[in-house]
């Protein structure tokens, strides 16, 4: 087995895609304590900011992705892709990595797509059910492809995949015992049943909507809400109510405490973001999930797919939620039987040691 020295981890503009790349830092780290490791993102985005402040150094690439809603804006593409690969191979030349790996986002296509061109070892980490089009063709070339859901044979050379699950925040999904001091922090009942409405740091403009047409019906049926509704939203419904929400509603831009959210937690309505489906998973809990419609390739409703399949969630179309959603989220409350059903469902589905599992296959494949 290999021992890692120089690694180079590329990828971001979500959290999605940033909080798994320094998860799988860290475990290399908790590894290797000399290890030198440099991530590579794309100027401008989250990437730049939340790296250094994980403790790692990071570069930047002239990279952006396809305007859908801007085509003019896609003119200077070919050259930002162009000094980006440019850019890419001067740093893993400077750099000699013993492997790349990449996570999804801008900067992980050039940083991949130049590592394989100088013959150096690379690795991809795959959040989604269903792939995006640049991780689709890199995976010819790369020497090992992480994943976190079954059945992506479909897309990636079968030898190549290891099922690993997606690396998330170990704090996040400690929950055992908390609950009682997690309602508390919200100042909660703990003899009423608890909804926690998670869309995101920005929010999610349906899961927002549905709620506040029905945040009083579910008040009047003594069910206790904890709302996370992002900061795009913040102001327009802390205007709407007026500091007068109804009792047992919980309103705010973030959760800091997301292990006393979910601890909180009888029922979750969510998105379906890669990393969001992991934590769930890990989390255990009755789940709704409201796929976003406005993401490539529709992958949220695919990750959704993957555990309706198997039983695990509820899915309610985001066209659909304002209408059904208050009434989906009471039914499925007042469905003990469904409920531990959904639980057990979810909990065998989470993979608790992504982070750990992906390093040691690095080791083993490089």
């Amino acid at each position: 087995m290999m021992k890692l020295n120089r690694v180079i981890i590329s990828g971001g503009g979500t959290g999605g895609h940033i909080f798994p790349a320094i998860a799988i830092a860290n475990e290399l780290k908790e590894q290797n304590p000399n290890i030198n490791i440099l991530f590579i993102g794309a100027e401008g985005r989250m990437e730049m900011e939340k790296v250094p402040e994980a403790g790692y150094i990071i570069k930047a690439l002239p990279i952006a992705g396809f305007q859908r809603k801007n085509p003019f804006a896609n003119f200077s593409l070919p050259l930002k892709i162009m000094k980006s690969l440019l850019k890419a191979r001067s740093i893993i030349k400077s750099f000699k990595p013993d492997v790349v790996i990449g996570v999804g986002g801008y900067a992980s296509g050039p940083t991949l797509k130049m590592a394989n061109i100088m013959s150096v070892p690379t690795v991809i980490q795959e959040q989604n059910a269903y792939p995006g089009k640049t991780n689709k063709l890199l995976a010819k070339s790369a020497s090992l492809i992480c994943v976190a859901y079954e059945g992506l044979e479909r897309f990636f050379p079968k030898d190549k995949i290891v099922v690993t699950g997606n690396p998330v925040r170990q704090q996040m999904v400690q929950i055992n015992g908390k609950r009682d001091q997690a309602l508390t922090h919200f100042g909660l009942q703990n003899d009423k049943k608890t909804v926690l409405v998670i869309g995101g740091s920005l929010g999610a403009r349906t899961l927002n909507e549905s709620m506040n047409v029905s945040i009083e019906k579910f008040s009047d049926a003594g069910v206790q809400v904890i709302w996370q509704c992002g900061k795009f939203y913040a102001d327009q419904l802390f205007h709407k109510w007026d500091g007068k929400l109804p009792e047992g509603i919980w309103l705010n831009p973030f959760i800091f405490d997301m292990d006393y959210a979910y601890a909180a937690a009888d029922l979750i309505i969510s998105r379906a973001g890669a990393i969001s489906v992991s934590e769930l998973c890990l989390v255990g809990k009755p789940t709704i999930l409201v796929p976003s419609p406005h993401v490539a390739e529709d992958h949220q409703t695919k990750n959704a797919m993957a555990l309706v399949d198997k039983e695990a969630c509820i899915l309610v179309k985001d066209a659909d939620a304002i209408q059904n959603l208050y009434e989906t989220a009471t039914n499925t409350l007042n469905d003990e039987k469904l409920c531990a059903q959904l639980a057990k469902n979810m909990k065998e589905l989470g993979l608790p040691n992504a982070s750990k599992t992906i390093v040691e296959h690095i080791l083993k494949r490089i």
